[in-house]
C-alpha cells in the first residue's frame, strides 16, 4: 500500500474553500486524512457513515440539552465530511452514490440537528421562538442546496450560447486589453484571500452551521437565538447577492434560447 505524505493530502484541498474549513477545520482534517490514507483501508463512503451517525449523535445530544457535548459532535461530523473527500481524491476512489451519499447526509444531519436543538430547548422553556428557530434554519438550509445548484445550471446554459473568448496571445503585453478596468479594492481583496484558499463570501452555509451548531452552543442557551438569528440574516443576504449576480450575469448575456430555457426549467 502506498505511503501519503502531508503534501499529498494538502494537493487534495479545495482550490477555494469558506474561511471556516480553511482555518479551523482542515489543520485537523488533513491531518487525520494523512492517518487514514496510510494506516487504514476505511472508504469514503463509510467515512461519510460515520460523518452522518455523528450528526445524529449531535442531534440526540441537543434534544437533550447536552449543548457543548452536541457542538462538539457536529464539529467532529463536519471535520470526517471533509475527510471523505480527501481520502477520495487522494485514492482516486470516490464514485457517484458516494457523491449523492455526501450530499444527502448534509442534509439529513442539519435537519435533525435543528428539530433536536428546537426540541431540546422548547422542552427546557416552553418557549415558541425555539420551534419557529428549528424550522427556519432547516427551510433556510434546504433552500441554499436546492437555489446554489439551479442557479448554476442556469449560468451554464448561457455560457453554452457565447462565442469563445479571445486568445490572450491577440492582445499585447504592453497595451491595456480593451474594457479591462483598474483593479478595485474589491478584486485585490478577493485575490489575496484566493491565495490563502479563501472564498471572499464572508458566510455561506458552512459558516451558518458552525454558527449556528458550533459557536452558539458553545457560548450557552442564551446566546442560540441571537446568534442563530443573525447567522440566518447574513446567510439569507448573501443567498440573495448570489440571485443577484447571477441575473446580472444573464442580463449582460441576453437571454437564452427556447431551447435552452426548457433545459433549465425540467
Amino acid at each position: 500500500m502506498r505511503t501519503y505524505s502531508l503534501d499529498d493530502v494538502y494537493a487534495t484541498r479545495k482550490r477555494r474553500d469558506s474561511w471556516w474549513t480553511v482555518y479551523l477545520v482542515d489543520p485537523v482534517a488533513c491531518r487525520v486524512a494523512l492517518v487514514v490514507a496510510n494506516h487504514t483501508r476505511i472508504t469514503p463512503n463509510a467515512l461519510t457513515v460515520s460523518s452522518l451517525v455523528l450528526g445524529m449523535v449531535s442531534a440526540v445530544c441537543f434534544a437533550l440539552n447536552e449543548l457543548a457535548a452536541g457542538a462538539a459532535m457536529f464539529y467532529l461530523s463536519f471535520m470526517i465530511d471533509c475527510v471523505d473527500g480527501k481520502i477520495a481524491r487522494l485514492k482516486g476512489t470516490g464514485t457517484p452514490f458516494g457523491l449523492w451519499l455526501d450530499y444527502v447526509g448534509d442534509r439529513v444531519r442539519v435537519v435533525f440537528c435543528a428539530v433536536g436543538l428546537a426540541y431540546g430547548q422548547y422542552v427546557l422553556t416552553g418557549n415558541v421562538e425555539f420551534i419557529v428557530l428549528g424550522a427556519v434554519l432547516a427551510v433556510l438550509d434546504l433552500f441554499r442546496y436546492v437555489n446554489a445548484p439551479q442557479m448554476k445550471r442556469v449560468k451554464e446554459t448561457i455560457r453554452e450560447g457565447l462565442p469563445p473568448k479571445p486568445d490572450p496571445a491577440e492582445f499585447p503585453v504592453d497595451r491595456p486589453r480593451p474594457g479591462r478596468r483598474n483593479r478595485t479594492f474589491g478584486r485585490r481583496l478577493n485575490r489575496a484571500l484566493a491565495r490563502r484558499r479563501v472564498r471572499s463570501h464572508l458566510i455561506s452555509g458552512i459558516e451558518f452551521h458552525a454558527a449556528v451548531f458550533v459557536v452558539a452552543p458553545l457560548i450557552g442557551a442564551v446566546a442560540l437565538i441571537p446568534i442563530s438569528a443573525a447567522a440566518s440574516v447574513l446567510l439569507l443576504v448573501n443567498e440573495i447577492f448570489l440571485v443577484y449576480r447571477m441575473w446580472l450575469f444573464a442580463r449582460k448575456h441576453g437571454a437564452p434560447s427556447q431551447e435552452s430555457r426548457e433545459h433549465v426549467l425540467v
